[in-house]
């Protein structure tokens, strides 16, 4: 069994009384030109009371001899049709921090445990369409533990990822070689990429 084997069925429109994790909003506001304007856009309305966050993206580095890896993962998303390339990730639970959801999310998605290295300023997805937001938690897996020589994910039973890791200093190259294969790469995944193919272009 394998992600690649989802396919989509049918597409329909949904009634937003019944949507459970999105939801339509027209806003109305004033631009620095005093004008009224009017935008519409979705948000997300299952964000715990009191957080700041929707949920976490995990930059997992497990810490080889060869050198860091990143963990990532397969996973079929209806929105586009594909299986996309992704960090592990996850919503925030009520009454927990952003880098006890990484800790929590990593090990049941990916088998890993870990230890929490960074955290990032809150980080808006895509602000001209929604108010999704995250934090991206930085991780450290140390190989040399026995609870990571085995990993065991405990996904739910709606959850079919399939998990790999990659040489974080290629990350970049292999993004486009899935490109190249028909995989959908998320943001998130290619920006990491980016930004290691910057520091090594200008040697930051």
């Amino acid at each position: 069994m394998s992600s690649t084997d989802s396919k989509i069925l049918r597409t329909e429109p949904l009634a937003g009384e019944n949507a459970k994790w999105t939801r339509l909003i027209l806003t109305t506001y004033q631009d620095p030109l005093g004008k009224s304007r009017t935008w519409e856009h979705a948000e997300r309305p299952t964000r715990p009371k009191g957080s700041d966050i929707d949920g976490v993206g995990i930059v997992a580095i497990l810490e080889k001899p060869g050198g860091p890896e990143i963990v990532l993962q397969k996973q079929f998303r209806p929105p586009v049709e594909k299986v996309t390339i992704e960090v592990p990730a996850g919503l925030v639970d009520a009454g927990e921090t952003a880098e006890e959801a990484a800790v929590r999310e990593l090990k049941e998605e990916t088998g890993y445990i870990g230890v929490v290295s960074e955290t990032s300023p809150v980080m808006f997805n895509d602000p001209g369409f929604c108010n999704t937001n995250l934090r991206m938690i930085h991780v450290t897996v140390d190989m040399s533990k026995s609870e990571n020589q085995n990993p065991k994910p405990e996904l739910e039973d709606s959850e079919f990822i399939e998990v790999f890791t990659l040489p974080l200093t290629d990350l970049y190259a292999e993004c486009k070689r899935l490109e190249k294969e028909g995989f959908a790469i998320d943001a998130r995944v290619a920006t990491l990429g980016e930004g290691i193919e910057i520091a090594k272009k200008w040697k930051l």
